[in-house]
């Protein structure tokens, strides 16, 4: 798209429902295949996902009235003459490519100020609202999943056409959860455990239709296809998440390692950011024992032997990698291994110490995983990627 598309194209008007790199994602994916699709079939496609990642109706209806400058033009009574252009001077491709390319700059919706009978309310948290609110608030991001596809492929799809019997909602969940009974959800009957089980389940059942077609036969509605479980796992992690930190829990669903989709402790940014770099950037021969360990680590029912498990999977891996460190740090290499040698962490010994607040733990992990990270840094700096030409 050149240079006045970009600048023609008018965002403003424009709110997110996504994360932006989710919409870049799926759009990119859309523009790929319409070199292998029909031109309707791109553009139900597009207008689907402008429908589900951005608010209202304005971008879908601006989308509409654009040429499809791409379709043939051939037949005499078309409402859009052969090379006729919009106002805009653009067609869809060229609007839907700088919107996707452009994805980064649209603002996200935003909540409504709190009204009158929300901000005059005593007993909520720090957004007001209380945990079961929370719950409920959750059933209902799993309704407009629901409502859009997202579970048609684990719980079927009604059709007027189509009288086959549809697997029991209830009956899935238990295979997963091993608790009957929880479909319609009934937010107000769950315990605390029920409720983080349902939101781990969910994040493995969700699958994001890219295709809808309407069936008008009697009123049947939309159908959805072509089921994928990435770009729904992502923007469910985003939803479910935000409304976990609003509502002041401290847990959150990993969005990568061993324990991907399940809740985790939730730590700053720096320390995710080491997090997503320790798992992605270990060698093969390592990443294995680094997943481990963190899951180990972070799990929200982490308890101190967990953690000591954690910190000994790390320390087996800067052991292997002790001539390495020991060639950069010097003589000063033995301190890190000493803290893990003196104290109940490793070989559990009689005369090791074990009395320290569980702080200790935490403070040594993180100490460990940064080593981890640094020294993925220096081996990799030593086997510079092959370059073809």
């Amino acid at each position: 798209m050149g240079d006045d598309g970009a600048v023609s194209l008018d965002l403003s008007n424009y709110e997110l429902l996504w994360p932006a790199e989710l919409l870049a994602s799926e759009g990119e994916h859309i523009l790929r295949a319409s070199d292998r699709t029909s031109g309707s079939s791109w553009v139900d496609r597009a207008t689907w996902l402008i429908t589900e990642a951005l608010a209202g109706t304005t971008a879908a209806a601006d989308f509409e009235e654009l040429p499809d400058l791409d379709a043939s033009t051939d037949d005499p009574w078309s409402s859009t003459p052969p090379g006729w252009v919009s106002r805009a001077g653009m067609g869809k491709r060229e609007w839907f490519t700088g919107l996707i390319n452009r994805a980064g700059e649209l603002r996200h919706a935003a909540a409504p100020r709190p009204y009158w009978p929300q901000r005059r309310s005593n007993g909520l948290s720090h957004d007001g609202s209380t945990p079961r609110d929370t719950r409920r608030d959750f059933a209902r991001i799993v309704g407009e999943f629901e409502g859009k596809g997202y579970l048609v492929e684990v719980f079927g799809e009604e059709c007027v056409d189509d009288h086959s019997e549809l697997p029991d909602a209830s009956v899935v969940i238990d295979r997963h959860l091993g608790i009957p009974d929880l479909w319609p959800l009934a937010p107000e009957a769950w315990d605390e455990d029920t409720f983080y089980g349902l939101i781990e389940v969910f994040h493995d059942l969700v699958s994001r239709p890219r295709v809808r077609h309407p069936h008008s036969f009697g009123g049947c509605g939309w159908h959805h296809s072509e089921f994928h479980h990435g770009p729904a796992r992502v923007l469910y992690r985003w939803k479910v998440n935000q409304l976990l930190r609003e509502a002041g829990i401290e847990y959150e669903l990993a969005a990568d390692g061993e324990d991907l989709g399940r809740l985790v402790a939730v730590t700053d940014d720096a320390r995710s950011q080491l997090v997503h770099r320790a798992l992605n950037d270990s060698p093969p021969d390592t990443t294995a024992g680094v997943r481990h360990a963190i899951a180990l680590f972070r799990g929200h029912d982490a308890s101190a032997e967990s953690k000591r498990s954690a910190i000994f999977n790390l320390a087996r891996i800067l052991e292997e990698r002790r001539a390495l460190i020991k060639e950069r740090l010097g003589k000063d290499e033995g301190a890190l291994f000493e803290i893990a040698n003196r104290f109940d962490l490793r070989h559990r010994r009689a005369d090791q110490r074990g009395e320290y607040d569980e702080a200790f733990l935490d403070w040594i992990f993180w100490w460990y995983l940064a080593t981890v990270e640094l020294t993925n840094q220096l081996i990799a700096s030593r086997n510079p990627p092959t370059r073809h030409v």
